[in-house]
């Protein structure tokens, strides 16, 4: 379901959607931030939502990069 929802991003590389998790990797902080909305606005519209004590912000990795951690879990 995930990956039909942000099949887009999978396709640029920037995100990779496993079962309930979403990593993200980008070069600088601007696209990371754009990107991030963008995963928000189509999990919106699809009814679905993040569990933000499970998001893991800005982790710098070797690679200089950015990512970002986002999981949806089940509806409380």
């Amino acid at each position: 379901m995930i990956n039909n929802i942000l099949r887009d991003l999978i396709d640029t590389g920037d995100i990779v959607a496993f079962i309930d998790n979403i990593l993200m990797g980008t070069e600088d902080e601007k696209k990371h931030n754009n990107i991030v909305k963008e995963i928000l606005k189509k999990m919106k519209a699809n009814n679905l939502y993040l569990k933000p004590e499970k998001c893991k912000n800005n982790i710098k990795q070797k690679t200089r990069g950015y990512t970002r951690k986002l999981s949806k879990g089940p509806r409380s």
